[in-house]
């Protein structure tokens, strides 16, 4: 068995694109579009495992020009990222208007969400000594 992907559903994909390849650095590696099921999928992967690919679905607004409403997301777990310095992926992503919802106070672990709520867990490749002002910041809302 070999793993392929996880799907993700997105409210505007012009956000998430953003967040996912502007904030994370993921790149797209192949994008489809279906007029007839009236949806568009995304295909997206890090430099170091081009094989394990996040899926943006988009389904197209309907004839009124209304979005699905996914709720929150908190059914679904999180999606998980190593990354070579935490503090700078961080601190792209709070410069992107990104909230930052659990710091990287030990120098290890983050979350953030996505446009859509997705909850993402970064994990410093390693280990960082505790920094200012990561160190001393409260988690905020929930992740």
């Amino acid at each position: 068995m070999r793993y392929l992907h996880t799907m993700v559903r997105v409210r505007d994909l012009d956000a998430s694109l953003r967040f996912y390849c502007e904030g994370l650095g993921l790149k797209e590696t192949r994008r489809m579009e279906n007029a007839a099921g009236r949806y568009t999928l995304v295909f997206l992967a890090a430099d170091e495992t081009p094989s394990a690919e996040v899926e943006l679905t988009y389904n197209w607004p309907d004839a009124d020009g209304n979005n699905e409403d996914y709720g929150s997301a908190r059914n679904f777990g999180h999606l998980a990222f190593r990354v070579a310095d935490l503090y700078a992926t961080c601190e792209r992503l709070r410069a992107m208007g990104y909230t930052i919802h659990r710091p990287p106070r030990d120098g290890h672990m983050a979350f953030v969400r996505s446009p859509d709520l997705i909850s993402i867990e970064l994990l410093q490749d390693g280990h960082l000594p505790p920094q200012e002002p990561w160190a001393s910041m409260p988690n905020t809302g929930t992740w």
